[in-house]
């Protein structure tokens, strides 16, 4: 079959207008299901032998909604966004699960690209329980790289609410100790293991269910001046 043309899709300005307007819930549960539903979408595509028929309806289908996705207003998120979990910062140990912004890549719940992780604080720790699926594999049987590099880059971020530290990633090495299975639960834990100035050095681990240890990785973010990042002072 002839290679189809691809549905434009305008990328978004450099600025938009601030979204000041207080979130939807009905509509964000909405957005929620959305993006749930596409990142099953894709671990069908690639999991399931599926005829040319139905290829061929897949196609014609999200290039239709696609089309209509791209006739709406551009959507550009705002530093006041990331307030979304700022009840967390710093939450009792006991507490039972963390909440980031439902947009963020790897985590967000509304995210095409999310792996879904349920995310709690165990003391000083963070845990994030997760099972890679279909759309992540790299080689046979296995999770891509990439996919384990951008959970930990994730997770990691989630000790900054302990720290109530605002801060980026400025290094992530990541060791591959085995095979990172799919299909089975895994837990990925993380921690603080030092501060220096504006450093802050973590570790943590990916392990399976019967403890056996898949990745190790280690990071550094640096802590930033919120008032003083530009575009970010007036909206959080």
């Amino acid at each position: 079959m002839p290679d189809q043309p691809t549905v434009p899709v305008p990328a978004p300005p450099d600025t938009a207008p601030p979204d000041t307007a207080p979130p939807d819930t009905a509509h964000l549960d909405r957005r929620a299901r959305a993006g749930r539903a596409v990142r099953d979408l894709g671990h069908g595509l690639i999991g399931h032998q599926v005829d040319d028929a139905l290829l061929d309806e897949l196609a014609a289908s999200l290039e239709s909604l696609t089309a209509r996705l791209a006739a709406g207003g551009v959507r550009s998120r705002q530093p006041s966004t990331f307030q979304s979990n700022s009840d967390d910062w710093g939450a009792d140990p006991d507490q039972t699960e963390f909440t980031g912004f439902d947009d963020r890549p790897v985590s967000g719940r509304s995210s095409p690209l999310g792996l879904d992780p349920v995310i709690r604080r165990v003391g000083d720790e963070i845990h994030a329980t997760v099972t890679l699926r279909s759309a992540h594999e790299g080689a046979p049987g296995r999770s891509h790289g990439g996919v384990v590099s951008a959970l930990f880059d994730d997770v990691f971020g989630f000790v900054l609410s302990i720290e109530r530290t605002p801060a980026f990633t400025g290094e992530l090495t990541i060791r591959y100790a085995g095979p990172t299975p799919l299909h089975q639960p895994l837990t990925c834990r993380v921690r603080l293991a030092s501060r220096e100035g504006r450093k802050l050095f973590m570790t943590g681990e990916l392990l399976t269910a019967d403890e056996s240890v898949c990745v190790r990785a280690k990071a550094t973010f640096i802590a930033i001046d919120v008032a003083a990042t530009p575009g970010w002072g007036d909206g959080v």
